[in-house]
């Protein structure tokens, strides 16, 4: 079956978002940052596999720090310079994504940890029975 011939043709951007939001989800195994605009569309995204870390070391905080930075770059081109932030997760991405943002002159008008706590966790496990 023949392939489609793919275009290597940059996307143009056409709209100006001064301001948006940065989602960071920071799990053990990667980290995930999508930014936003302030009605949560999705403008752009980046991933510690997109960055091109395989295997253990997408799970560095060296690698959160390169996807951050591509996030925040995609996201300059749209002229954005001022985001909210949001965190999820307990990876090493969480700190890196604040010193990434202040390294990139980002105003940040608010940080918020969307974290999932369990309120009350899973069903205890049933007692063993010894014979």
């Amino acid at each position: 079956m023949p392939r489609k011939p793919v275009s290597n043709a940059k996307k143009v951007i056409t709209k100006a978002v001064p301001k948006g939001r940065l989602y960071v989800t920071a799990t053990f195994n990667s980290t995930l940052a999508s930014i936003t605009d302030e009605k949560g569309n999705v403008l752009c995204w980046s991933t510690t596999g997109e960055s091109g870390f395989t295997g253990s070391r997408k799970s560095t905080p060296y690698a959160a720090t390169i996807t951050i930075e591509n996030a925040v770059h995609k996201a300059r081109a749209f002229g954005m310079n001022v985001m909210d932030i949001f965190i999820k997760g307990p990876g090493p991405g969480r700190d890196v994504a604040l010193r990434v943002i202040r390294a990139q002159g980002i105003k940040v008008g608010m940080i918020a940890d969307m974290t999932p706590l369990p309120h009350n966790g899973t069903k205890p496990r049933k007692a063993k029975h010894n014979k």
